[in-house]
């Protein structure tokens, strides 16, 4: 939700230095904030739906042999919904946020692996519950790391939330993932 801050670029270097092929689409129109509220904001003025539209403007050039979508809080949130959509998805990553579960959605086996911080006041144990099991009634072969006592964005080191031990963590068991998909 804070746009295409360091992080996010940094993040892709870090896939791409592990052999992973990677586009960061910027669907802020280059707009980068420095707080939820501004980020909020954006998201708002923006609209879920044209937000959606960007992302898929962006995939659907690639997609073409199947993706392994990714993104972060908000990202993460889109990632589900084009990986969602997306009968040749290769796998899904959400780093700090989670989408709801449209009815009727097959994911036959699609490997999706969530981080997230615990407890996360963006993505309540309730509802993640509620995530989990509808992924799992959807047939999806889904895996949660939770991060006791770590902040919502707890892998960005910009931010107040970050947490290094955490994140290399996240970081170690998502590079394992991505290998293996």
């Amino acid at each position: 939700m804070y746009g295409l801050r360091p992080h996010v670029h940094q993040a892709a270097d870090r896939l791409r230095a592990a052999g992973h092929e990677v586009h960061v689409p910027d669907l802020y129109d280059g707009r980068v904030v420095d707080t939820p509220e501004e980020g909020l904001a954006i998201k708002e003025e923006i609209g879920r739906d044209e937000l959606l539209k960007r992302a898929v403007a962006a995939a659907a050039p690639l997609s073409a042999g199947g993706l392994v979508y990714a993104g972060f809080s908000l990202g993460a949130a889109i990632a589900q919904n084009l990986a969602l959509g997306d009968e040749q998805s290769r796998g899904l990553l959400l780093m700090h946020g989670t989408s709801d579960m449209p009815d009727g959605v097959a994911a036959d086996d699609l490997p999706i692996q969530l981080h997230v911080a615990d407890p996360d006041t963006y993505e309540p144990v309730d509802w993640l519950n509620a995530w989990y099991l509808g992924l799992r009634r959807a047939r999806a072969d889904v895996e949660v790391f939770r991060y006791p006592g770590v902040g919502h964005l707890f892998t960005d080191p910009d931010l107040p939330d970050y947490n290094a031990e955490a994140a290399e963590r996240a970081w170690r068991i998502a590079l394992d993932f991505l290998a293996g998909l």
